[in-house]
């Protein structure tokens, strides 16, 4: 019964709802922005090599929020989650992926400005916001934050942890053959080490391990590549022709061929580089932005879903097409390992075990502090009820490592297709101020300033309660702050 629910739900939602919503809000977005992800490439790569700067006693650096949201984007569904679209819609799926992560790239811009703008403090002055917080206070609709951190607390607290232990546990048991009993013990053990530090540990550790992590991925790809270049062009046609049913000859199989990638690739995109979603945003509230303007971050993140799928996800299709004919599987994560093998022998195994150990664990913690900032946001900026809530994250990760893998994947998409629906409704209600300030920055770099947000600009902001952009700019404040601090102290 759960199971027929949850495929109902599946393809209701991701069948006609979010391709079409996606699809749009991201072609939106991109023609509203003059495809910014094009035009500002490469100020999104400068805005990171200075990303480091800007930690405070009142929010994290641009670079530890990076490496946060990464850490979240980058896990079961760049490796296991590729492999799966693969195996069961085609090669064409990765090219859907490629579509939705370049128009992503706009949404992402749009989310995580608005989360800077509407952004508050906790009760321990670290900077808190998202969906939750502009759909309250930009749409003066708390009942839809309240649906919408529901849906993200289940999907990310919950149901997308249970996914990245699961498949932890999967490569652990294919590789080394330990018993995922005991493989769940030591996740468990670990994510409390970590997230009961709260968001700033997280970040610490996500600083850390992201970037290594991601690179080592990154050139293992790159020497299978190279070990075989000439096969390259063949499958780069293949995943073009899959994309748009060229290669098959009978007409009824065409569109069922495209309809099938389509649905995969967006899919298993949207699970990886989560733009439209609202995730990221979370966590792009918390940084202190640098330059000092709520685009700022937007920028950050935009790079985020182009490394994620463009760059990781794209190696993950790489290792598994220049395989050869693989077969199908519902088991992503051996099909990867399968691959990878036999490219480099059985050590590859060995090596996509413990990045998948690395990704996903960092997921795990990723995950519960998008969903900490939810718990925050329902009771009311109160941090009473986090105790609780992490318990019960820990038996999710828990449960995940023993679960059944079909069925956690469906709940993975159904929870994450519901808070994508009610987000990208809030983004499309408030994207009049969003390209505006985001418009506002581009106007003053092009200017030759360093862009410095003047909330007086925009009427919108002007009876906000509480809001840090209003009175004093982000670096004044976080001055003020401290120097309180220091007096204390």
């Amino acid at each position: 019964m759960i199971e027929t629910t949850v495929n109902f739900l599946n393809a209701l939602l991701w069948g006609k709802l979010l391709v079409y919503g996606l699809v749009g809000a991201g072609l939106y977005f991109t023609i509203r922005l003059a495809f910014i992800q094009i035009t500002h490439f490469k100020h999104s790569g400068e805005i990171m090599l200075k990303s480091r700067q800007g930690e405070s006693k009142g929010g994290l650096s641009s670079f530890q929020v990076f490496c946060t949201s990464m850490a979240a984007r980058v896990g079961a569904g760049n490796m296991a989650g590729v492999a799966v679209a693969i195996g069961a819609a085609g090669p064409g799926a990765v090219f859907w992926m490629w579509l939705i992560a370049m128009l992503g790239m706009a949404t992402a811009m749009v989310e995580s400005t608005l989360a800077q703008v509407y952004k508050v403090r906790d009760q321990d002055g670290q900077y808190r916001g998202g969906p939750s917080y502009y759909m309250e206070k930009g749409l003066g609709q708390r009942w839809m934050g309240i649906l919408f951190s529901v849906f993200l607390i289940i999907a990310f607290g919950l149901v997308f942890n249970a996914v990245q232990a699961n498949t932890i546990t999967g490569a652990m048991t294919q590789v080394f053959g330990f018993d995922p009993m005991y493989v769940g013990i030591a996740i468990v053990v670990l994510s409390a080490f970590v997230i009961m530090g709260g968001l700033r540990k997280v970040a610490k550790v996500s600083e850390v391990v992201v970037p290594v992590m991601a690179i080592a991925y990154i050139l293992i790809a790159f020497v299978v590549v190279a070990m075989n270049i000439e096969k390259l062009p063949d499958v780069f046609m293949l995943v073009i022709r899959s994309a748009f049913g060229l290669q098959e000859v009978v007409a009824g199989g065409v569109a069922y061929t495209i309809a099938q990638a389509m649905q995969a690739g967006i899919a298993r995109g949207l699970f990886s580089n989560e733009a439209g979603m609202g995730s990221a945003a979370n966590v792009a509230a918390s940084a202190s932005p640098n330059p000092n303007h709520p685009a700022s971050q937007g920028f950050v993140q935009m790079m985020g879903v182009f490394v994620d799928t463009i760059v990781i996800c794209t190696a993950t299709a790489a290792i598994i097409l220049l395989a050869g004919d693989m077969g199908t599987s519902n088991d992503g994560i051996k099909l990867t390992i399968d691959a990878l093998s036999q490219h480099v022998g059985t050590w590859g195994g060995g090596f996509i075990a413990l990045a998948i150990l690395l990704f996903c664990f960092t997921s795990i913690i990723a995950n519960y502090s998008y969903a900490e900032t939810n718990v925050i946001f329902l009771s009311g900026n109160s941090k009473k009820a986090l105790p609780i809530f992490r318990v019960c994250v820990l038996g999710m990760v828990m449960f995940g490592a023993v679960a059944k893998i079909s069925l956690v994947w469906n709940l993975a998409d159904v929870s994450m297709g519901l808070m994508a629906t009610v987000n990208i409704i809030a983004l499309l209600l408030l994207s009049g101020l969003a390209i505006r300030v985001i418009n506002d920055y581009r106007q003053q770099l092009k200017s030759g300033k360093t862009p410095t947000f003047d909330a007086s600009k925009f009427p919108e902001l002007a009876n906000l309660e509480g809001d840090i952009w209003t009175s004093k700019t982000v670096a004044e404040e976080i001055r003020a702050q401290e120097a309180a601090h220091d007096s204390r102290s």
